[in-house]
């Protein structure tokens, strides 16, 4: 089964949804515009039940089949928030919000779910019930963990979990994905090296907290090159170095350092972890200086499930004809939690070539609605089965 013809009909709706949302951009769990807009348009479907607030702003709905024999759930989930970006598109939808602006196709997930659910509230062809689960504070909130945390999984039900991603440098509307580890874990750390501070004329009666630092910074290199499993994944970045003072004749007191860890597997993120400190805190000792070390888990890995990976990829075939192997990505996604409360799986749709997610220019590509919509139809009805 291709693109369902419905969406074609539905494309001028779904993109003035997916403009609207993009317009009026909201931050984390402040999309408290977006939730209404999401809830007034499901009221307008007649879906079963509406139940806002669970994750402090998130939605789910739900819509029954014309069946139930299973009682089976199946949760679709798409993200709402945006970016703390200025947009640069020069649209004539773009964002009326200055510095904040849909630059991962948030709003594009959106109004594809809020098309998928128009839909499925129309046809009900299928056994069980569909949860359709609109997520706030993707974009370094957690807002996935305070919806699993509310309870969300018990309260509907949910016995399976999809997720859905725009990928730009994909063709339109075509799917990739991959079994097991896909997104990375997204730990972040912050280092204060304390010295003493003095005369830049006299460094010999300081203890000179950027030559720490600076060695610092080299050294934590090896965490990668030297310390981990050269099969495993794992990036280490450095991403910030900032000192107690601007002045060009003083050493200061101290110097912070920031940066990131990504990994896909437990050991390697306990081992980044421990490298951290001990490189920190001892290459400080060698200097007469301290080293106090903040390490932040993140986001844990989005581990998608064997069986459930296949079920979304013979989806994706139904719809575009094909499914891709994708590569890892060492970016996080916090629909990772929901994955481990529930099977389930997460997959990449092209979005076709234009500027990449994060990015001023972006955009979310409006021809991708009627395949991105068709995924979500496909999952609902190939799960539950459809009613004969």
């Amino acid at each position: 089964m291709a693109i369902r013809n419905r969406f074609s009909e539905l494309l001028p709706e779904i993109t003035a949804w997916r403009r609207d949302i993009h317009e009026n951009p909201e931050l984390l769990f402040d999309t408290h515009r977006t939730s209404k807009f999401v809830a007034d348009r499901l009221a307008e479907f007649g879906c079963d039940d509406i139940v806002t607030g669970i994750g402090r702003t998130g939605v789910v709905a739900i819509i029954k089949g014309r069946s139930d024999t299973k009682g089976k759930v199946v949760g679709l989930r798409a993200d709402m928030d945006a970016l703390p970006i200025e947009e640069a598109t020069g649209l004539d939808y773009a964002s009326k919000s200055p510095g904040v602006m849909h630059a991962c196709g948030h709003d594009g997930h959106t109004a594809m779910l809020l098309g998928a659910a128009k839909y499925l509230a129309e046809t009900r062809n299928f056994d069980g019930t569909v949860a359709l689960i609109f997520q706030p504070a993707e974009e370094g909130g957690g807002g996935g963990l305070e919806m699993c945390k509310d309870g969300m999984m018990e309260r509907f039900g949910i016995d399976e979990v999809y997720g859905m991603h725009n990928w730009p440098g994909r063709s339109l509307g075509s799917f990739a994905i991959r079994p097991g580890p896909f997104f990375a874990a997204t730990d972040t750390f912050e280092i204060e090296v304390e010295g003493k501070g003095g005369h830049a004329a006299k460094p010999n009666e300081t203890v000179d907290t950027i030559v720490m630092a600076a060695q610092m910074v080299t050294a934590i290199q090896s965490i990668v090159s030297r310390n981990a499993d050269p099969v495993e994944q794992i990036v280490v970045s450095v991403t910030s170095i900032e000192s107690s003072s601007k002045a060009f004749n003083v050493i200061p007191q101290t110097v912070t350092l920031r940066g990131t860890i990504r990994t896909l597997v437990q050991e390697m993120r306990d081992l980044g972890k421990k490298r951290i400190h001990e490189i920190s805190e001892h290459t400080a000792k060698v200097f007469g200086g301290t080293a106090h070390v903040d390490y932040i888990p993140g986001y844990p890995p989005t581990v998608n499930h064997e069986a459930e990976t296949e079920f979304a990829a013979q989806a994706a075939r139904s719809v575009s004809g094909d499914c891709d192997f994708a590569p890892l990505v060492m970016g996080g996604e916090d629909f990772s939690y929901m994955l481990e409360e529930r099977p389930g799986a997460y997959i990449l749709m092209g979005n076709g070539e234009g500027a990449s997610v994060h990015h001023p220019e972006y955009n979310f590509n409006d021809e991708a609605i009627p395949a991105g919509c068709s995924w979500w139809v496909e999952m609902a009805e190939s799960r539950l089965g459809t009613v004969q």
